[in-house]
């Protein structure tokens, strides 16, 4: 009976499990919707904005990144890491690729660095915020309620922020750390080099693009200078669109499996209970009838 007790205590267990994981499930897939038509609607933005920033660059030629601040390259003293991963876990291995891919990284492209303390994180997820907090590197900030109202009102300043730090030799290089979404099933472990923005050649052009002829105004260049932090801000912002559609997928169809993991769990424990009541039955059967043929004799 014992064993019995034992069996049914883990049924019980083993079906509020699945009960939670169904619920997480559908809330998942609910917030997914919302997240996926977000990010699928800026994107052609986004594209867009790099289209215009290769037309200016063409027609202005190469010799334009000098007098551009945002794609200035130095010599890579300071660098600083944007990790981008969820506030919550149930998500399978979403937060532990991020930061694995954070750590190989730094690993191999800034290890002289890293030994000088001069790799730095910018921690945007409970999740990094407290896997890096543990380690030796240094924390610039952190940014866990950007998710609680994901809005481009509220990422842009995050942006300016570190593109005020690249501007003023703060910062030599920003890499951005993040899941890009595909699809419910699949996210991209993705990195970026934020800053210093990486500028067109125009050797790799097309020759009709090359010879595009547009009338800008009031200047070529002061319309590059105006639009190019327009479109850091968009790709920050892109970014945590894509973590955050990339993070509801990936929890979807994390508690997928998990439901149908319990669901089996669940039929070959019913069959060990009924198995073991059905032993019980038979040996007090058993016992019952062999009292009776003691009394007879």
């Amino acid at each position: 009976m014992s064993n019995l007790k034992e069996v049914r205590i883990r049924i019980a267990s083993v079906t509020s499990t699945q009960q939670i994981t169904s619920a997480m499930k559908l809330v998942s897939a609910s917030k997914l919707k919302r997240a996926q038509d977000a990010i699928l609607k800026l994107r052609p933005y986004s594209a867009k904005l790099d289209e215009l920033l290769e037309s200016l660059v063409v027609s202005l030629g190469n010799d334009v990144q000098e007098e551009i601040v945002f794609a200035k390259q130095r010599p890579v003293k300071k660098v600083l890491f944007v990790v981008i991963t969820s506030n919550r876990g149930l998500c399978g291995a979403f937060n532990a690729n991020v930061i694995k891919r954070t750590l190989a990284l730094i690993e191999e492209n800034y290890s002289q660095q890293a030994a000088a303390g001069n790799v730095h994180i910018l921690s945007i997820g409970r999740k990094s915020s407290e896997f890096f907090a543990k380690k030796h590197f240094k924390m610039l900030d952190t940014h866990n309620e950007l998710f609680d109202k994901l809005a481009y009102g509220n990422v842009a300043p995050v942006a300016e922020m570190v593109m005020d730090y690249f501007v003023s030799n703060v910062y030599d290089r920003v890499e951005i750390v993040y899941n890009q979404f595909k699809n419910a099933a699949v996210q991209i472990l993705t990195n970026e080099q934020f800053l210093p923005v990486k500028m067109v050649d125009i050797k790799e052009v097309k020759d009709k693009d090359r010879n595009a002829d547009y009338i800008f105004e009031p200047d070529k260049t002061i319309v590059l200078q105006e639009i190019i932090p327009k479109i850091l801000k968009v790709k920050f912002y892109k970014a945590l669109l894509d973590s955050y559609a990339a993070e509801h997928g990936a929890r979807m169809t994390s508690m997928h499996k998990a439901t149908d993991n319990a669901t089996e769990l669940l039929n070959v424990l019913k069959q060990s209970y009924n198995k073991a009541r059905q032993a019980a039955i038979t040996n007090e059967i058993l016992e019952i009838v062999g009292g009776a043929e003691a009394l007879k004799s």
